[in-house]
Order: structure tokens, then sequence, then C-alpha cells
């Protein structure tokens, strides 16, 4: 149903441009938008709703009937009589009525992808219901959530809307108050760059209005009935990319990498992995010279020579603590295999510690 908000902006418009008063009235003969004060005519309303008539004239006023899929919706009161009003009135009553079709195709449009995206919809439904709706089900399309806090304060998803424009291809809903979806329209199948480029884009005009905001999205997808699948690699990516990629505003789910693996592990598990690796030491409970050293080392891939170079310290001072580290965990960092277990050990009580702050 389209809002009262809607019609009013509708018919001030018209007004604007035709100069004359009008009121859209609901069948029962109470006022839903106006111009003028047209005092009490529910009962001419009512009198007329059930008359067999699509127009008439009722005391200097022309009624006009608007109907959605031959249902009576509204009735609209033309101020004036005369030809010029009545011509008048038929163009505003079927500009509503046009109205009504749009917004009504829009919000199905917007309830099949709702349920498209969470797996709500059997495949022949999906196939039935895209092709009554106008949705090509073989473009190549992509999921991107914008986590913008709550959507109810900030208006994302009319700005997200905005942005992308009314002519768009693409599809702009959200199924909770914190995040808006995108399923957007791809022109070609491996448009890596081009979906960088929208988020990137998208995120901007966001934050320049004024809104904090994370962007996350899953793989291409080349038919409708995988848009799920890339909508739940987008949620994953936005939730591994607050664990491990915090500094970043845009996470793709295809540059997750081991943090993908680490994120679907057990709690007890990757407590026992530390415990087996550590004993009863966490590896983020070294000093900070120490971690900053790890670090460090981890940037340079396990080059001492550069490690010691930007740490502005001796070569000897580097393999140093790198020695003493190793009888602390016994594993030597200059060995690929020890250097791997410890970064995934970081990784791991990261992602533990993260899952401890949501439970609180």
């Amino acid at each position: 149903m389209i809002s009262n908000q809607i019609l009013q902006n509708t018919i001030d418009g018209l007004k604007g441009i035709a100069r004359i008063e009008l009121c859209v009235m609901d069948v029962d003969g109470k006022e839903v938008a106006s111009t003028i004060d047209m005092g009490n005519c529910s009962k001419a309303v009512a009198e007329f709703a059930t008359s067999p008539a699509d127009s008439q004239e009722i005391q200097g006023y022309q009624y006009f009937k608007i109907f959605d899929e031959q249902q009576l919706e509204y009735v609209l009161i033309v101020a004036g009589s005369g030809e010029d009003v009545y011509v008048i009135g038929k163009m505003v009553a079927f500009q509503i009525q046009n109205l009504l079709v749009a917004y009504k195709e829009r919000f199905d449009k917007d309830n099949f992808i709702k349920n498209l995206l969470l797996d709500n919809l059997l495949l022949v439904d999906i196939y039935s219901r895209s092709k009554k709706l106008h949705i090509q089900t073989d473009v190549a399309r992509v999921v991107m959530i914008v986590e913008t806090g709550n959507r109810k304060d900030n208006n994302a998803l009319e700005l997200t809307r905005n942005h992308f424009g009314a002519n768009s291809r693409d599809f702009i809903t959200a199924v909770d108050e914190n995040n808006v979806i995108v399923v957007k329209d791809l022109a070609d199948v491996n448009a890596a760059k081009e979906i960088d480029k929208s988020a990137k884009a998208l995120s901007a005009f966001l934050q320049k209005e004024g809104l904090k905001v994370r962007v996350a999205y899953g793989t291409v997808i080349q038919e409708i009935k995988e848009v799920s699948r890339s909508y739940k690699e987008a949620k994953m990516a936005l939730d591994v990319g607050k664990i491990f990629f915090d500094d970043r505003d845009i996470v793709a789910y295809s540059e997750l990498g081991i943090g993908r693996l680490i994120y679907q592990l057990p709690i007890p598990l990757c407590k026992m992995f530390i415990r087996e690796i550590f004993g009863g030491k966490s590896p983020d409970e070294f000093d900070e010279e120490t971690l900053s050293t790890i670090y460090k080392f981890f940037e340079n891939s396990l080059n001492v020579s550069e490690t010691s170079r930007q740490l502005f310290i001796h070569r000897n001072t580097l393999v140093y603590r790198l020695d003493k580290l190793q009888k602390t965990t016994n594993l030597d960092l200059r060995v690929f295999e020890d250097a791997i277990t410890f970064k995934i050990a970081l990784m791991v009580v990261k992602y533990m510690k993260y899952m401890e702050s949501m439970e609180y």
C-alpha cells in the first residue's frame, strides 16, 4: 500500500502544476491527503463509492474513482466544475492509479527479494515469481551488505536507493534494522573491479552523508536461485572482517583467506589448539616489544635483514629476540612451518576474544 505521505506529496505537486485544489479520500470517506479542507463530505463519498459511476459532479465538485486491480481504493475530489476541471481530474486519477501500480510492483519485488535472500522459496517458486515480476533469472549478480547501525535513525535504506537511482536494475532492501542489502546487477561475470568500484563509491557516498559504514560482498552468481549463497557469503565477510580486517571499510568474501576457516571453528577446539601449542600461555600475552617484533617479521615475509632495518635494531638483536621466543614456545619463526603455526595461533586468539566479547 502506498503511504499517505507519498499521496500528499503527489497531489501537492499536481496542484502546483494544475493550480486546482485536490482531495483523496478512502472508500469510507476518511481523508487520506488533501490540499483543501473539504469539511464533512464522507456521506457523499460513501454514496459515490457504491454507485456504478466512475466519475460524478456533486455540489460543485468533481468525484473520480481510483482502482487498484479493479478494486476501488480511493475517491478523488477536484474543486470546481466544467470540462477543463473534468479533464484535469481524469489525469490526476490516472496518475495516482499508475502510482499505486508502481508501488505495488516495487513492494512485490522487495518481498520476493527478501524471501530469496533468506532462502524461503522453493526452486519452482523462484522461477515462476521471477517471470511474473519480470526479473531476469540468468544475469550475473552479487550481494552487498552495508552495515550502518540503526537504519531507523540514519535512513540508510533510502539513501542507498537514491545512490543507485530509481532506474537501476539493482535491488535494494533490508531484512533487519542494522543492514542494507544490495543485490547488484553486473555487466560482466568477471567483474571484480566493477564490484570493488561500486562498493567504494557507495561507501564514500554514505560517509559523505554522515554515516559510518562497513561494506561486505559475496562472490558473483549467474543464476537468481544462487542469490542466497552470495548473501550468506557477504554476511560471513562482514563478520570475519570485523575480527581480522577491522581497519577496512570494505571486505570481499574472496579475500578472507584462512580467517574464513578459523571463523567456522568451534571455540572448544580453538582452546584445545592453543593449549596444545603453547601450554597454559596465550600467544598474545607476550610483551609489546616481542609482539611488535613478531608482527613486523611476518610483514616482511620472515626476512631477518629487512625486519631489523625497519625496527631500527641490529640484526643480532632481532636474532636474540627470535631465539628467546623459540625457548619460550618451542617455535622458531625463521622456520616456515613454525611461523605458520604461530600466525594461525594469533588469529585463533583474536577470534576467541571477539566471540567472547559478543556474548556480553
